[in-house]
């Protein structure tokens, strides 16, 4: 028998299919949510079905945005001769917080894992390297995660990058082995960007 009348059921396994979301949490989201005054539910789904119809990812960078170029990448103050290549946004927005980070972003969506079935073609690896073609790149920072996929990503961009003559540096070891650069706070990660290293 279940506990909840069938909307009910049918937003806890919809929340429930959410990443990091288990059936518990699942369970107290939707009674918060049941519990919201309509015209906040309503909002909130609203903001859902915006941002799902509205988000696309940059042409250049491949973040999310909502247009075709990101305004990191359209900002002419920015250094577009260093670019540091991180598996997602959230890594992104965690660089931009430290605030130190004058450069530009490619985002490649995604670390190698063969065991979760992600290749080389399945990254914006394609799109890093076609970047490469304008001359004016001078510096890759690789500032993949440092766990086994991040590792192995780092090495097989260094691979590819080095012989385009493009300097390819690793930011340096401030951040834990194992971490997820989301959750590292901004001085070790400012710690890590001045430390980076030529590979």
């Amino acid at each position: 028998m279940n506990d909840f009348s069938s909307p009910v059921t049918n937003l806890i396994d919809e929340l429930s299919r959410l990443p990091g979301i288990g059936r518990k949490s699942a369970q107290r989201l939707a009674l918060h949510i049941i519990e919201m005054p309509v015209e906040e539910t309503e909002q909130l789904a609203s903001a859902i079905v915006e941002a799902r119809r509205k988000v696309c990812y940059c042409k250049v960078c491949s973040c999310l945005s909502d247009g075709d170029i990101c305004p990191i990448c359209q900002d002419p103050t920015r250094d577009h001769s260093t670019i540091m290549v991180v598996e997602g946004d959230r890594e992104k927005a965690a660089y931009e917080r430290t605030g130190r980070f004058k450069g530009v972003y490619h985002v490649l969506q995604g670390a190698l894992s063969p065991m979760a079935g992600i290749s080389a073609d399945k990254l914006k690896i394609k799109e890093l390297l076609e970047r490469l073609k304008d001359d004016s790149v001078k510096e890759i920072i690789l500032a993949t995660n440092p766990n086994v996929e991040g590792e192995a990503t780092a090495m097989y961009l260094s691979r590819l990058i080095k012989p385009l003559g493009v300097t390819v540096t690793r930011i340096a070891n401030g951040v834990p082995v194992g971490g997820d650069l989301e959750y590292t706070d901004e001085v070790t990660l400012s710690r890590a960007l001045e430390g980076r290293v030529k590979m």
